[in-house]
């Protein structure tokens, strides 16, 4: 019992030794902390007092050097004040001369103006003393004088001017024709054309004369079939190895060539044969003619067009007119128009479109009565052409009222293409009989001698009796002529009426 009691006082009094070793050990290095945390803090502070004396310091210089410079600017704005001042003095005393001198001019000007206005009344009664001394010297009054002097002077002017508008004219139309020479010679240089179109025919020529036989079939059963079937006559006469495809349909007229042509080479002539060959060629054609017309608008440059419009364009491909294929005249009339157009500065596209569909009626004139330019209107309005276009096709031939500028160049264009040298031709029966009408329709005239045809058929001359037809007469027989030519022929180009009349005088010294 007795050692526990000491083992217990000695764990008691280590404990002690311990808790008073630990207090002293802290107490030891909480001095010793605080003391280095108030030399830090020591130290801190004499930076900051450092660094606070070195930021006064640049503040005094900068303050300084502010105040230097707003001192010099002060005396810059000073000087500147100065020099100002003295401009304006001197300008105050330039200003105050000037006034002066002004109000010297003014004294000047006021005893000018009343030696003037003494002068002036002095004037207008010498001037209306005079006046009254002239009336009765004229014995005419002011008015009376001022309506012949006026009258005098309108004279003067109406001569000078008539002279003045005539040189104008006279120069106006020489420059204007000078100008259209240049423009329709760039136009036709531009547009190359071949010198004379293909020609549509009719004629198929057989490899031997054996064929003809077999053309015709016995009792004429296969040439029967065919003319019903095709719609076209074929004449089989003593044409050595050919026969001839007649019909007034130029479509239908190369579907019984074509058809005529394959069975020839098929060898294989009889009426059920024919039938099919002939539904075959006539899906060609129609196909042929759909391309050609979509090929003379993308040669033109013409889009936009209906399917029936470019169909019914491809149609032209099997028309001709004085042997010039008709849809090759249309694309040549369009490049003409084209330049042309654009040379005047008028609408190309128009210009082109109108002149590719002017002669479109001649596709449909053999079933539709009426003139091919009011046909072809009509076909074109009732598929949405524009209407400047539908003008243009209806008025090429002035059968309406060309609205346009447009017009008037697809008309020249048209004439172009059809008058230049090698674009068609005409039959020596149809030469003859156009050279016959142009002098009868002059000899019709009363008052006409003679009249010739010359210049196949450009130029008609027409020799008038000088007794019956005077100078201006003759002048209104050539237009009353020109104008029955436009209305009762067709031609083309244009055909130039010269009359002549002579008068002559004769006597015999005997």
């Amino acid at each position: 019992m007795l050692q526990v009691v000491e083992y217990v006082i000695i764990f008691l009094v280590d404990v002690l030794i311990v808790a008073a070793a630990t207090y002293y050990a802290t107490h030891y290095l909480n001095e010793k902390f605080r003391n280095e945390q108030q030399n830090k803090a020591d130290n801190s502070l004499l930076v900051a007092k450092e660094q606070a004396r070195a930021i006064e310091l640049e503040a005094k210089d900068k303050a300084l050097k502010l105040l230097q410079e707003a001192e010099a600017e002060v005396v810059r704005r000073r000087s500147d004040l100065a020099r100002e001042d003295d401009r304006l003095q001197k300008r105050r005393v330039e200003l105050d001369h000037r006034m002066e001198k002004n109000e010297q001019r003014e004294q000047v000007l006021g005893k000018r103006q009343s030696a003037l206005d003494k002068r002036s009344n002095e004037l207008e009664k010498a001037y209306a003393t005079q006046m009254e001394e002239l009336q009765r010297i004229a014995q005419m009054s002011m008015e009376d004088a001022r309506t012949v002097l006026l009258g005098e002077a309108e004279k003067e002017a109406r001569s000078d001017m008539a002279r003045i508008i005539r040189q104008v004219e006279m120069e106006a139309r020489q420059e204007g024709e000078k100008r259209a020479r240049e423009i329709i010679a760039d136009a036709i240089q531009r547009v190359a054309s071949d010198h004379v179109a293909e020609v549509s025919t009719s004629v198929v020529t057989l490899p031997n004369e054996e064929m003809k036989g077999r053309i015709v079939g016995r009792n004429g059963r296969n040439i029967r079939a065919f003319e019903q079937a095709a719609g076209v006559d074929v004449i089989v006469d003593d044409t050595p190895e050919a026969v001839t495809i007649s019909c007034f349909e130029p479509v239908r007229r190369e579907v019984a060539r074509r058809t005529l042509q394959r069975l020839i080479l098929d060898g294989r002539i009889h009426p059920a044969h024919i039938e099919k060959v002939l539904a075959e060629e006539q899906r060609d054609v129609d196909r042929a003619i759909v391309e050609a017309g979509e090929e003379a608008a993308f040669e033109t440059g013409v889009a936009g067009l209906h399917p029936e419009i470019l169909k019914m364009l491809g149609r032209l491909k099997y028309r001709t007119s004085y042997g010039q294929n008709q849809l090759a005249h249309a694309i040549e009339v369009a490049k003409l128009a084209a330049v042309i157009a654009a040379e005047l500065g008028a609408d190309v596209d128009i210009s082109k479109t109108g002149a590719l569909l002017h002669d479109l009626g001649k596709a449909m004139d053999h079933n539709t009565d009426g003139t091919h330019a009011m046909i072809g209107a009509e076909f074109a309005k009732r598929y949405g052409v524009n209407p400047r276009v539908v003008n243009i096709i209806a008025s090429h031939h002035h059968e309406a009222e060309q609205e346009s500028v447009e017009a008037v160049i697809v008309e020249s264009a048209d004439a172009i293409s059809g008058a230049r040298p090698g674009a068609r031709r005409e039959d020596l029966e149809q030469y003859i009989k156009r050279l016959r009408a142009l002098e009868d329709i002059a000899n019709s005239y009363k008052g006409v001698s003679q009249s010739y045809a010359i210049q196949a058929g450009r130029e008609v001359r027409i020799i008038v009796r000088p007794e019956d037809i005077d100078d201006l007469a003759a002048t209104r027989l050539a237009r009353d002529i020109a104008r029955k030519i436009e209305e009762s022929m067709q031609y083309p180009g244009q055909i130039k009426v010269t009359v002549i009349r002579e008068t002559r005088a004769v006597e015999f010294a005997k």
